[in-house]
C-alpha cells in the first residue's frame, strides 16, 4: 500500500500522529528552539527516558536517532534525532542530514509507527539553510519508502512535514515539486 506524504504549513504540536520527530543535541538536553517547546509539552516522562539514554549510550551522534515515550502529547512516541549543524556542507552535512531522515523511518518501522511528522531538521538553531534541506529530506524519505514497498517491507501509511515558517514551507513545497509530487502524494503507489 502506498504512503501518503504531507506537507503542512504549522506547528509540529498540533500533529496527529504516531510519532513526532523532535530535532535534538548530543545529549539530548531539550535545550532549545523546537527541541525545547516539545519537551517542555511531553513532561517529565520524557526527561527520564532521555536521562536513560543518556547514561546508557552517552547520547545521541549527529545522524542518529532514539525513541522514547511521547509522555503529555498526543502522539505516542517521540523520535529524537541529532541534524548537523550547518559549516557551509564540507563537513558531510547532507550525508548527517539523509542519515537524520534514515533512521527516524527505520525506528518506525520497528515500532510499527503508522504515522510519521518531521520538522524542518537542523533549520533552526544548527543553520541549515532551508532551500539546501529541503530537497534532501523529501528525497531522502522518498527513496526510502520506495526501497521497502519495493522489498514488502511495512512502512507508515502516513509521512507528514510540519514547516512552522512560510519561507520553510516554501523551500519544501519547491523542493516536493521539483521531484514531481504535490503537496499532499503517495509514495510507492508504483511498486
Amino acid at each position: 500500500m502506498p504512503t501518503r506524504l504531507e506537507l503542512i504549513h504549522g506547528n509540529i504540536m498540533d500533529a496527529e500522529v504516531d510519532a513526532i520527530v523532535n530535532p535534538t543535541d548530543l545529549v539530548l538536553s531539550g535545550g532549545g528552539g523546537l527541541d525545547f517547546a516539545i519537551r517542555q509539552a511531553a513532561g517529565s516522562d520524557v526527561d527520564h527516558a532521555c536521562e536513560e539514554i543518556l547514561e546508557n549510550r552517552g547520547g545521541c551522534q549527529t545522524g542518529e536517532a532514539v525513541i522514547t515515550t511521547a509522555g503529555n502529547l498526543s502522539a505516542k512516541h517521540i523520535i529524537h534525532t541529532v541534524g548537523p549543524i550547518w559549516t557551509g556542507g564540507r563537513i558531510g552535512e547532507p550525508k548527517l542530514l539523509e542519515s537524520c531522515h534514515r533512521e527516524c523511518l527505520q525506528l518506525a518501522m520497528k515500532y510499527e509507527v503508522q504515522s510519521i511528522a518531521f520538522p524542518a531538521i537542523s533549520t533552526g538553531n544548527f543553520g541549515y539553510p532551508f532551500e539546501k534541506a529541503a530537497p534532501i529530506a523529501l528525497k531522502t524519505v522518498k527513496e526510502f519508502v520506495e526501497y521497502a514497498l519495493q522489498h514488502g517491507t511495512p512502512v507508515p501509511d502516513l509521512i507528514q512535514f510540519f514547516l512552522f515558517q512560510e519561507e520553510t514551507y516554501v523551500c519544501y513545497v519547491k523542493a516536493l515539486s521539483y521531484l514531481g509530487f504535490r503537496l499532499s502524494c503517495f509514495l510507492g503507489k508504483d511498486t
